[in-house]
């Protein structure tokens, strides 16, 4: 098998139990590196170290992925007031959630005679929600579907996160105001004296 060292030197073709005394006189592991290879290629290392390090770069490379979820929402050129403001409050609800919007609309029978309807709906649509989404892939014709991406903003999402501090500040206040002091009763009359007692009691009668 051909040795290679703890520092990455070539020590050449040895035999097994020569490598393995090799490593062992350093305290370190015999590691084959190349199973393939003619000879095998083994290495001399602390192998527990190793995996360590393997691990940890692993770890890290897992946290400095981002997952980019992509929602779908589906329009027709001729789609209606209603609709499209249902379908727009779909679109800002998942920019709001940080997620990538794919709108496309969908032509029917003469409508591909007219794909400029399609395409200013879809700027319409992204003029409407350009302070939480940005146009990532313009407008694309492919057969009877024109698409576009949009993309969220570094304002997608805070209306939100202010809502929920808010929310959270109100039921904060409400739980403060039911830690006070409930308020002073009214204070009863105090007893008249006896004069004026019998003075009261002659007026009346």
């Amino acid at each position: 098998m051909r040795l290679i060292d703890e520092n990455g030197g070539q020590l050449g073709v040895k035999q097994t139990d020569e490598a393995r005394e090799y490593a062992y006189s350093k305290g370190l592991d015999l590691v084959e590196v190349a199973a393939q290879a003619d000879p095998p290629v083994v290495r001399v290392m602390d192998y527990g170290k190793y995996r360590y390090e393997q691990e940890q770069k692993a770890k890290a490379a897992r946290k400095n992925q981002t997952q980019i979820h992509v929602k779908e929402i589906k329009l027709r050129p001729k789609i209606g007031v209603h609709d499209y403001e249902t379908k727009k409050g779909h679109v800002e609800r998942f920019l709001n959630q940080r997620a990538k919007v794919k709108v496309t609309i969908m032509f029917r029978g003469r409508e591909r005679e007219h794909p400029d309807r399609g395409r200013d709906l879809l700027m319409r649509l992204a003029d409407d929600v350009k302070e939480i989404g940005a146009i990532e892939s313009q407008p694309l014709l492919e057969g009877r579907n024109m698409t576009m991406v949009l993309g969220p903003t570094k304002n997608a999402g805070m209306k939100r996160d202010a809502e929920a501090e808010d929310k959270l500040g109100s039921e904060e206040e409400v739980q403060g105001d039911g830690e006070r002091e409930a308020p002073a009763p009214d204070r009863e009359p105090e007893p008249q004296p006896r004069a004026q007692a019998r003075e009261a009691k002659a007026r009346v009668q």
